[in-house]
């Protein structure tokens, strides 16, 4: 698993303490990355102690409850808090997740939560996804036809076309897995990583769609796809438990029929 590391260069400063309710019996300490951009200091984290008799049972309570009862400033992306939208995805104990489902009873001992590792950070835990984003547009993430659309339907598939976007379709782009990636981490300006390759195969898979080749001539690079390396974390931290190393995988096997290798 990724563990957060900070930008180079850059030095933690020792943050604040905020200590549970008197009489609280159920305490357990959240340890919080902060840095706002606008106050010239370092980074620093900052101590929490919860009541856990008092909080919700995901990651995502507890930081809920800092922010409306002890610290408003506590900045985050939330949504769903379903596992479904991806927004809170963060770097929780060492490991990629999503916060809303991330039990706090799983956590043994102070709970660390970072922004997702090697992302430029806006504030506190909110990574800036603007590239990540950026690559996802170039895999042109819809279906491409060049037959007449039928007048009276939709496009079909049989069931047995539908199963293989299975695996697949599931992706919610939060990110977890591209940011757990080394290759990511080196040459994430020109490696789409794991989470656009998954996405970019889900189309490729997809017998709808009749783009492949376009679709393959744009992959075919040695650093939009080839800086895979099959470390794996992508699999492994996961929260949907998705395998973007078998996409890619099944990305260059298609390379090497089109080459007749």
């Amino acid at each position: 698993m990724a563990e957060f590391r900070l930008p180079k260069n850059s030095r933690i400063g020792k943050g604040r303490h905020f200590a549970a309710p008197e009489g609280a019996k159920n305490v357990k300490v959240f340890r919080v990355y902060r840095w706002n951009p606008d106050d010239g200091s370092n980074p620093s984290v900052d101590r929490f102690e919860i009541d856990l008799d008092d909080c919700g049972p995901m990651v995502l309570d507890a930081v809920i409850k800092i922010k409306n009862e002890i610290d408003p400033t506590l900045t985050f992306r939330r949504s769903c808090r379903e596992g479904i939208c991806g927004s809170c995805a963060m770097n929780i104990d060492g490991t990629n997740t999503l916060a809303c489902t991330q039990p706090i009873s799983e956590i043994k001992g102070e709970v660390r939560i970072n922004p997702l590792p090697h992302m430029p950070v806006v504030k506190d835990l909110v990574p800036d996804l603007t590239h990540f984003y950026a690559q996802y547009a170039t895999i042109k993430p819809w279906i491409r036809t060049q037959s007449t659309t039928p007048p009276d339907r939709e496009r079909l598939q049989s069931k047995e076309d539908r199963a293989k976007l299975d695996g697949l379709y599931e992706c919610i782009l939060c990110a977890c897995c591209s940011t757990s990636c080394p290759s990511y981490w080196w040459n994430g300006e020109r490696y789409l990583g794991p989470a656009v390759l998954l996405q970019a195969y889900r189309w490729l898979a997809d017998s709808r769609d009749e783009a492949t080749g376009e679709r393959l001539d744009a992959l075919d690079d040695p650093f939009r796809l080839y800086r895979c390396h099959t470390i794996m974390n992508c699999a492994k931290t996961c929260p949907k438990g998705l395998n973007p190393a078998k996409a890619i995988a099944e990305i260059k096997k298609m390379l090497m029929v089109r080459r007749g290798v």
